[in-house]
């Protein structure tokens, strides 16, 4: 993998709603057997969830959550070859949509993952609400079997256990579709003691197969005082996505 701004990634960044930034991006990464399960959610019930200086994303007036398991791997800094111990795990995140100014981008409730200096790192780097969890990951075949535990001293554990599968064609979401809406997301916003943050990302547009999805349990929304009970998620699968990451800045700094 080059260290060029679009590290291992296609030349063609005209899919993104922004040109990449012109400074040196800080971790590279590839997202491995990842599920997008969304839940629309009224807005009034996030709101309160999110910082003030972020405005919800909406689409046709409805706010969405996201439950995203997944497994990295080549995890990396800049100018650095993968670590072992660090360099695979699992994750698990918890997100909403939400946009500062004209940029659309993700808010994390939680980010689960099995690598405890992976969590401290990420915590330290981005700002992120990172949660040491014990997980598991089994693929055979075409499926994925996932299971995470979020143990904390006299607290119920935060429980996710489901099986997916991709069921149908790769293909790219159509400008304008929930998928396309759910999925090209280019920051993340993260908030500090110094306030807010965004940190850029990118990627090839997403290869998104329709996936067939079994959750056995899912508490992970518990600690927002949501249920994700009654429709069954939109669901979304994606085989494998490099990914590369900037060093987050404050929101209002003179763009890149």
């Amino acid at each position: 993998m080059s260290d060029s701004p679009t590290a291992a990634l296609p030349a063609d960044t005209a899919h993104r709603p922004w040109p990449v930034p012109d400074r040196p991006w800080l971790v590279a990464m590839r997202w491995n057997e990842l599920a997008l399960l969304h839940w629309p959610v009224e807005p009034e019930r996030l709101r309160p969830l999110v910082p003030d200086a972020l405005e919800l994303d909406l689409k046709d007036g409805r706010a969405w959550i996201g439950v995203t398991p997944f497994h990295m791997s080549e995890v990396r800094g800049r100018f650095l070859p993968p670590l072992p111990g660090i360099a695979a795990f699992p994750e698990l995140n918890v997100r909403t949509y939400v946009r500062a100014g004209d940029r659309p981008g993700i808010w994390f409730f939680s980010l689960d993952a099995a690598n405890e200096l992976a969590v401290t790192g990420a915590r330290f780097l981005y700002g992120l609400p990172y949660h040491l969890a014990e997980m598991e990951v089994g693929t055979g075949g075409e499926g994925v079997d996932y299971r995470s535990e979020r143990r904390t001293a006299g607290q119920t554990p935060i429980r996710f256990r489901a099986s997916y599968r991709p069921d149908g064609p790769v293909a790219r979401a159509a400008p304008g579709s929930l998928e396309h809406w759910l999925s090209e997301r280019y920051c993340l916003y993260a908030l500090r003691r110094r306030g807010l943050l965004r940190a850029d990302i990118h990627h090839a547009p997403w290869p998104l197969q329709p996936a067939v999805v079994a959750v056995e349990q899912n508490t992970m929304t518990r600690p927002l005082g949501i249920e994700l009970v009654g429709a069954p998620p939109v669901t979304h699968y994606a085989r494998a996505l490099d990914v590369v990451a900037w060093s987050p800045e404050p929101v209002g700094a003179p763009a890149a």
